[in-house]
């Protein structure tokens, strides 16, 4: 099934892109949720008058998420946590603390833009991946110590 994108959505493509789905993931997940319509004449019309429209919008999502790149890249995040005597952790740290504690340092990030989660098992410096925009992505590093008890 053709449908015309609203919205940026992950492995599936960008806002004004024309891309083929399955009838199913349509109907439960992007018409509901207002992601996606489907390819028809009168919305392919509309949607060569927004073309333009689109590519300034993108212009300026990609030049915002390159100025919070630089920002995020700058600082290093301390997440202190519970360790055992041999230095594995109590617990993990999640992306959504992660995402806390950049809100704290004033950058507003989703937190299922933060990948690699998995890499943190222990005390120690790790170096994550943060989806920006479509292809600006940003190195977060994170910090892990031993909380003192």
């Amino acid at each position: 099934m053709k449908v015309i994108l609203t919205d940026n959505i992950v492995r599936v493509g960008v806002k004004g892109d024309l891309v083929d789905v399955k009838p199913g993931y349509f109907r439960n997940y992007l018409d509901p949720q207002g992601l996606a319509v489907k390819a028809t004449k009168d919305n392919m019309a509309e949607l060569e008058k927004m073309r333009e429209q689109l590519k300034a919008e993108e212009a300026e999502n990609r030049k915002e998420a390159e100025a919070l790149k630089e920002k995020i890249e700058a600082l290093t995040i301390e997440q202190k946590v519970r360790v055992g005597e041999d230095g594995k952790l109590f617990g993990s740290v999640t992306n959504k603390d992660l995402a806390e504690a950049l809100a704290k340092e004033g950058i507003e990030i989703d937190r299922k833009r933060i990948e690699e989660i998995e890499k943190i098992d222990g005390v120690g410096e790790f170096v994550l991946n943060a989806r920006l925009y479509e292809g600006v992505n940003a190195d977060l590093k994170v910090n892990v110590v031993a909380e003192a008890e």
